[in-house]
């Protein structure tokens, strides 16, 4: 018997193989054009583009979720329209995607989080009597849609200078916490904590606007009051990467 895992099973299985770090651009023929989507508050719509780099057609589906990796399309109520939602992408060729806001309400003093997905469903593989039992796997790329409000102070190149760190005690244990004072999002490459006994890298995603995030040590014999300052790098508007240090204020 055939085993041809697709829609319902390509969920779990990226939830698993993100987890291994194995998703890339050079797995599945479907790549989307930049890491992110900005959607300023202003525009009517924006387009994403996404192109076949394989070499056989796919079927690609595309919709919106509010947070939950392994909902499905339609299940999360979102304030976007996504078209075509279902569309055939032969080799080489390109699609653009048009997202609009659908001006249902949304916060006006920071940005909105949402993830594009975009499920590449690959053409059944012809039948092979050689090799009966064959897999066939169904991939989807999920990134981050900021809905950005117009008129909000500051920018979003600026925010990862403002936030702040300090060691706290967590569940009886010592964890480095950053709070970011703007209305922006701040996605995270890499942390390091400098602290007395040396440099540690911290597992660090991101912080949500006028929020905090603590973030467990990789060892934990640290003094609360060991930390002397925090190297980070992030993801800019256009997936670009930099870097920002926050040094620990001494006592005077």
């Amino acid at each position: 018997m055939l085993a041809r895992l697709t829609f319902f099973f390509t969920f779990a299985f990226n939830a698993w193989v993100a987890s291994l770090g194995l998703i890339s651009p050079a797995i599945a023929g479907v790549v989307i054009d930049g890491t992110r989507v900005v959607y300023p508050g202003q525009k009517r719509e924006v387009s994403i583009n996404v192109h076949n780099n394989g070499e056989t057609p796919s079927l690609v589906q595309v919709w919106l979720d509010a947070g939950n990796p392994q909902s499905k399309p339609g299940e999360d109520k979102v304030p976007f329209l996504l078209t075509p939602p279902l569309f055939r992408l032969d080799p080489t060729k390109g699609q653009s995607l048009r997202l609009f806001y659908t001006q249902e309400p949304l916060p006006v003093d920071r940005e909105s989080l949402f993830w594009l997905n975009v499920l590449d469903i690959p053409p059944r593989a012809p039948a092979d009597t050689d090799k009966p039992n064959k897999l066939e796997f169904a991939f989807k790329h999920r990134i981050k849609v900021f809905f950005r409000p117009d008129n909000l102070p500051g920018t979003a190149a600026d925010a990862p200078a403002q936030l702040t760190w300090k060691l706290v005690a967590k569940d009886g244990q010592t964890a480095l916490e950053v709070t970011n004072p703007t209305p922006y999002h701040v996605s995270f490459a890499q942390v390091t904590a400098i602290v007395g006994g040396g440099a540690l890298n911290l597992k660090a995603d991101m912080v949500g606007p006028f929020a905090s995030r603590t973030f467990g040590l990789p060892k934990q014999d640290v003094e609360p009051a060991g930390l002397l300052r925090v190297d980070y790098s992030f993801i800019n508007d256009y997936g670009g990467i930099a870097e920002a240090t926050f040094k620990v204020p001494t006592a005077r």
